[in-house]
């Protein structure tokens, strides 16, 4: 049967994402950890990883066997904790997420609430196709992201392919984040024929991205003035900068500077169901329920109700 080494191996394999990069990590060659994967497999009588020139991905197989490998680590380490006083296994969690702020405020009350001598944690935000495979891969436990009346077939149909499940979190009228200097700052709301003369700023989605994958749920028809970027340090810089606008859930935190840009409500009947994803053969690590709890708790915070599973 496997050994623990073996199992080393593959939990180190998917939290890097490459074989090449874990044999780094573990010391040994990329030719000897591929040959004692392919043991594994082999005595095993499943595929875990799946080949191609693109790199690596977990199977379904794979997914249910790395759930297994997790326990029995986590076992192994207890009892040696409890008779060779050895460390603890660092606590691990892993989040990747649209570019949303209440997803980091939440993380960071996570990292403040868990009490541990060694932790690894790690925040992606990136694009809504990479948070389907991350979670799909297992590179992180939860992805956060939303679907709406236009996306939902295709995201969902994409999640179902893939094993994923998606757990609704709240659903969020549309805003903007506009300049406080802004003509349209003092309005009620806001139509998107009011913002045409302005820069229409958007999430940049990779050469696979398509409208179904937009961080915004609506956009305008035809935008003379569009900018595209990957972070949301610089769509808050454009909106200052150029007077530009993005579309968003209208959640405000410390991260915004409340002096130079407000929220406003859009005029529209498309709302945003913002929820969490998670692989249907996974089990999430304390630390991740800590933050799904977190999240919870933030949301309420900023007066949005739950939704209760």
């Amino acid at each position: 049967m496997a050994t623990l080494l073996q199992l080393k191996y593959i939990v180190k394999i998917v939290e890097c994402g490459s074989m090449n990069e874990a044999s780094h990590m573990l010391y040994i060659s990329q030719p000897a950890l591929s040959s004692s994967v392919k043991e594994l497999e082999n005595e095993l009588g499943i595929e875990i990883f799946t080949r191609s020139s693109q790199g690596i991905a977990l199977t379904v197989d794979g997914a249910e066997f790395l759930t297994y490998a997790r326990q029995v680590l986590d076992q192994v380490s207890l009892m040696e904790e409890r008779y060779k006083n050895a460390k603890p296994r660092k606590q691990l969690c892993s989040v990747s997420t649209q570019h949303y702020m209440f997803a980091v405020e939440a993380f960071v009350k996570m990292i403040e609430s868990i009490r541990s001598d060694e932790y690894e944690f790690t925040i992606r935000e990136t694009r809504t196709r990479d948070i389907i495979n991350q979670v799909a891969n297992m590179r992180s436990d939860i992805g956060i992201l939303y679907l709406s009346d236009f996306n939902k077939q295709v995201i969902g149909k994409l999640l179902r392919e893939k094993h994923l499940e998606f757990h609704p979190l709240f659903r969020a009228p549309l805003h903007v984040f506009i300049a406080r200097t802004n003509p349209l700052a003092m309005k009620k709301k806001v139509t998107m024929e009011d913002l045409r003369p302005f820069p229409f700023i958007q999430y940049e989605q990779g050469e696979e991205g398509s409208f179904y994958f937009a961080e915004e749920a609506v956009w305008p028809d035809q935008s003379p003035k569009q900018i595209n970027v990957t972070d949301r340090a610089t769509i808050l810089n454009f909106i200052i900068g150029l007077n530009g606008y993005t579309v968003c859930t209208g959640i405000d935190n410390g991260d915004l500077n409340n002096e130079k840009i407000v929220t406003v409500p859009l005029d529209t009947d498309v709302t945003m169901l913002l929820g969490w994803i998670s692989h249907e053969r996974a089990k999430l690590t304390k630390p991740a329920q800590v933050y799904l709890d977190k999240l919870r708790d933030v949301l309420g915070d900023h007066g949005y109700d739950v939704i209760e599973q």
